[in-house]
């Protein structure tokens, strides 16, 4: 019960936290369309940040169902805050120039939004990371020898996986000697 409670308040920050993300690239997008030295814009970088953000919030909310899409949901929040966190503090500092299709977006400025979004992203990363940890620990938990998910042989409740799909058993048995 606490750990189902404990892994919503995580969802909804995690999700809340994408959210002014998104809302602070899309916001930001127009400002930084003349940054046009590569293939893609500025403009365009902080439009597709806001549209994954958006989605992986969306993601964390909508796939708590089954455990595995809760992680793959979590896996993504993660690798999208990260991303956006990594991006502001990488070239806020460091000035790498263009990377690819990336305009060079360097930017030693820290003013109001950009703060917001560093935080934000932060914050999202966080909760995400842990949301990930409570929910395989949990699916773990469910799938140990003392808890609803144990099997009579021994493997985990989840993985349904055999080597001979239509065997009974995951590996041949013995037979035993025959009779002469």
């Amino acid at each position: 019960m606490i750990l189902a409670a404990t892994s919503w308040v995580l969802r909804l920050i995690t999700a809340a936290m994408l959210a002014l993300t998104a809302y602070v690239h899309a916001d930001l997008a127009p400002v930084y369309d003349n940054n046009r030295d590569a293939t893609l814009t500025q403009g365009d970088v902080f439009r597709i940040q806001a549209g994954l953000a958006s989605f992986a919030a969306l993601a964390v909310l909508v796939l708590a169902w089954r455990t595995l899409w809760s992680l793959l949901a979590w896996a993504l929040a993660i690798v999208v805050a990260a991303s956006a966190l990594g991006a502001v503090l990488i070239y806020a500092h460091y000035d790498i120039g263009r990377l690819g299709p990336l305009p060079d977006m360097y930017e030693p400025l820290w003013y109001a939004e950009k703060r917001q979004a560093a935080f934000a992203a932060g914050i999202a990363t966080g909760a995400a990371v842990i949301g990930f940890g409570l929910t395989a620990i949990s699916a773990r938990r469910a799938v140990s020898p003392d808890g609803p998910g144990h099997r009579p042989d021994g493997r985990p409740g989840w993985l349904r996986r055999r080597t001979r799909p239509w065997a009974r058993t995951p590996w041949p048995r013995r037979r035993a000697a025959s009779r002469s």
